[in-house]
């Protein structure tokens, strides 16, 4: 079973790097590439990733440092899977402990990496689990796709249960448009109104004759579903009469 994501490969071995990311494109991934640590964080900060597959051996800064910096000074908590030739039960737990979410050894199975990165990111997601989510009053249960607003039940298409689960998921995070069409079409993205539409449907069945919108557009960022507080809900714009 395929999942459309964004990967960061850090490996510094040219052949192993493109062997893996082409197998993973050709599974509907995305895929970025760095030869070496310094490089390989910089990415990792500058753009957001579903997964980063790290080697522990790098030159310019080594793939435990890399960890550490991105858990510690960057603050960033993508899921990391270290894959390396560092075998010992030490290795692995100094892994662990600094951040790594799972720990590879080299040589490794293609299948087994796509495996453990469709886990790694189904449960970052909040996928795993399948617990209800709620913003608000709005509530979405992803086991018997059951979405309720108050006491009121909504029916969905299956792409706006999609984009619902996405934005719930994330709440209160601004979603960019990208990351939204390629977590629901993948690599066949659809026209530029087809997102619109889906979003104008949703909002149409959230919002529609309650009070709080839940549903927010916000400008050359993306969207969210969030219960924001009075003060930061975008304020009607004052008309001068003369």
């Amino acid at each position: 079973m395929s999942i459309s994501a964004v990967v960061l490969i850090i490996e510094d071995n040219r052949s192993l790097a493109e062997a893996v990311g082409l197998y993973l494109e050709s599974r509907g991934m995305e895929v970025d590439y760095a030869a070496d640590g310094a490089e390989g964080y910089r990415l990792a900060v500058e753009n957001r990733y579903d997964a980063i597959i790290l080697d522990g051996n790098l030159p310019r800064m080594d793939g435990m440092d890399v960890v550490r910096k991105l858990r510690g000074e960057a603050r960033i908590s993508t899921p990391i899977i270290m894959a390396t030739a560092r075998d010992t039960l030490d290795d692995k737990l100094a892994g662990l402990e600094e951040g790594v979410d799972d720990y590879l050894t080299k040589p490794f199975a293609t299948q087994e990496l796509e495996a453990r990165l469709h886990a790694v990111i189904r449960r970052n997601r909040k996928e795993v689990g399948r617990k209800v989510l709620q913003v608000g009053d709005l509530s979405f249960d992803p086991t018997c796709h059951r979405v309720r607003r108050g006491d009121r039940e909504i029916e969905l298409s299956p792409v706006s249960t999609k984009l619902l689960t996405i934005l719930m998921r994330e709440s209160p995070r601004v979603v960019s448009r990208r990351e939204i069409e390629r977590e629901i079409w993948g690599d066949d993205q659809p026209d530029s109104d087809t997102l619109r539409s889906h979003l104008y449907n949703l909002r149409k069945v959230v919002d529609r004759g309650f009070d709080t919108p839940l549903l927010h557009t916000v400008q050359s960022a993306g969207y969210r579903i969030a219960d924001l507080e009075p003060a930061h809900r975008p304020q009607p714009i004052a008309v001068a009469t003369v």
